[in-house]
């Protein structure tokens, strides 16, 4: 009982203490950001400061004129990466548990990772068009391969000896891939899901900045147009 209470307490301090870092690491970027504006090491022209990045944020979501954007980016966004997740984790465990579907995929998805997505926007715009699609398209490859690559790999480091007690008792492959399998990959699929959510962001910030009439990347282009970078 009392080993459990301090296995708790520890860990508890280790999440505090994470907590209480990254909040003064946070708050000590935003001093010396604001510091050295003040300070007129650089021009506020090209890099606005926190305090004036907070006031015009006030201003926008109460005036109701950045509520659109946010709604339009997060629909793309969402529509993207849930595409990415029903087709990514599929296809990964697929190609992890089978030889010959690895074989199939592995060099087009090889390709197709080691290619910058910003690159593929102006394709799929030229495919897909300006409106909403290209944009879930832009959210889709951004997220996908990390989430397949994340998810063969997790397959892939299955430990082998787990798999054979498996099988030496009589166990089906279903049930060495539901029994083992799975629980090993879950891990890795939930790293790939953290970053797919990490590259879909910047995938639609990038696609509306080139090619869109409303979203959070059109919002950052018009007032960028016009040097506002608050």
């Amino acid at each position: 009982m009392m080993l459990g209470v301090r296995n708790a307490t520890l860990a508890l301090s280790r999440v505090n203490e994470r907590l209480f870092f990254g909040v003064i690491g946070f708050v000590g970027v935003l001093v010396v950001w604001e510091t050295t504006a003040q300070l007129g090491l650089y021009r506020k022209s090209l890099l606005s400061t926190p305090s004036a990045i907070w006031r015009a944020s006030a201003t926008d979501f109460g005036n109701g004129s950045m509520w659109p954007h946010i709604t339009t980016s997060l629909s793309e966004f969402a529509a993207g990466f849930v595409i990415a997740m029903a087709v990514g984790i599929p296809l990964g465990l697929l190609i992890g548990s089978f030889r010959r579907v690895d074989y199939l995929f592995n060099g087009l998805l090889a390709g197709l990772n080691a290619t910058p997505n910003v690159a593929l926007i102006p394709l799929i715009i030229l495919v897909a068009g300006i409106g909403y699609e290209a944009k879930v398209v832009v959210v889709f490859l951004s997220a996908f391969f990390s989430v397949v690559v994340t998810t063969f790999t997790g397959v892939s480091t299955t430990a082998a000896r787990h798999l054979d007690i498996t099988r030496s008792f009589g166990g089906s492959r279903w049930l060495a891939f539901r029994t083992v399998v799975l629980p090993s990959t879950f891990p890795f699929i939930l790293s790939g899901t953290r970053i797919g959510l990490g590259r879909a962001l910047v995938g639609v910030v990038s696609a509306e900045i080139i090619s869109a009439n409303q979203g959070l990347g059109f919002y950052i282009s018009l007032y960028g147009t016009f040097l506002d970078t608050a």
